[in-house]
């Protein structure tokens, strides 16, 4: 049977490394052990794996120092590390994250819910690492053709764009629907059609950071605590990182990284203020506001289309666009937008 992907698997207990190891052997993936650090990064070097999951209490270098190391070496910085831990407090997972770990398993784990984050991850890290050679294979095998070249892009976005809403039902169709009202307002304002193209790209990937946010965070009922909300943020400077590489005709990487700037410095995570923000990224900045405010959450009921454009009119020429604002206004007033049902 073909291997699902290959994983180095390190802890320090003997029971724990065999179990985890065990499970993953069992689901088809080719697993490597390290009892601790030094193995691992001694086996990551020698043999990149694909994916490596890492816990963190252990004797001599513990799992914050493995995944400090592998991030400042060029051959190991990219491979994606699941600390999987005993700890579960909100600051050491934060430490974690800061450090480049992209997802926190807690033992005692569930044994579908940790298969499930490693089928994600690797998932991700395959389309991101090859969007480019696949649409340009995909393109090849049809026609040569720009139109087909970016139809194949679109699929490949979206697919990618999938793995977030696996991961957190309460927004499942939250990008689809942004990008639907924020075409609509791209058309009001008389934007041209391939820059529209590129607008709805953005919309579709706009929330593909928090794939790195743990799952309970995403959909916690209550409000969320200083260092949580800290996490969220970070999803804006994630999903850049993650698109950044992909050569795109438009900006989409630019688009996502400031679609919560807003225009009086306000916004995150550089505070750009009105002329450092894309036009794509203002347009997209009301889309998200006025889809997230309508719909439901797990913290809240929707709350409704009036009262999201009260929020966007409030903000008029001071976090959100003047033009983009009157356009969304008039849309959703006069036009009659309707989001489709989720």
């Amino acid at each position: 049977m073909m291997s699902k992907g290959n994983i180095l698997a390190v802890d320090d207990t003997p029971a724990s490394l065999k179990l985890l190891t065990e499970t993953l052997l069992a689901e088809g993936y080719e697993v490597r052990s390290a009892i601790n650090g030094e193995l691992a990064l001694r086996s990551a070097a020698s043999n990149p794996p694909e994916l490596i999951l890492l816990d963190i209490r252990m004797p001599g270098m513990d799992g914050f120092e493995v995944c400090r190391r592998l991030k400042d070496n060029p051959d190991t910085r990219d491979i994606p590390v699941i600390f999987v831990s005993a700890m579960a407090e909100m600051g050491e997972k934060l430490q974690g994250f800061n450090l480049g770990a992209v997802d926190f398993v807690t033992k005692p784990y569930q044994r579908e819910e940790l298969l499930a984050r490693v089928s994600t991850h690797l998932k991700l890290v395959r389309l991101s690492n090859h969007l480019e050679e696949l649409v340009v294979e995909r393109t090849e095998a049809l026609l040569e053709t720009d139109k087909k070249l970016r139809n194949g892009m679109l699929d490949f976005v979206t697919a990618i764009a999938a793995t977030v809403e696996i991961r957190d039902p309460y927004t499942a169709g939250h990008q689809r629907r942004v990008a639907d009202l924020a075409i609509a307002i791209a058309r009001e304002m008389g934007l041209e059609d391939a820059r529209i193209e590129g607008l709805k790209l953005a919309c579709v990937v706009h929330d593909i950071g928090k794939i790195r946010i743990p799952a309970e965070i995403l959909s916690k009922p209550g409000r969320l605590n200083e260092l949580e909300f800290g996490l969220i943020q970070q999803h804006s400077q994630s999903g850049y990182d993650i698109l950044k590489s992909i050569d795109f005709p438009w900006p989409i990487a630019q688009m996502v990284l400031q679609h919560h700037e807003r225009l009086d410095g306000s916004g995150y995570p550089n505070g750009l203020k009105d002329g450092e923000i894309l036009l794509e990224s203002k347009i997209l900045a009301v889309a998200d506001v006025i889809e997230a405010m309508a719909s439901h959450r797990p913290y809240r009921p929707g709350l409704g289309l009036p009262m999201a454009l009260e929020e966007i009119n409030r903000g008029r020429g001071t976090s959100y666009d003047p033009i983009v604002v009157d356009a969304c206004t008039k849309i959703c007033q006069q036009a009659g937008f309707e989001f489709a049902k989720p």
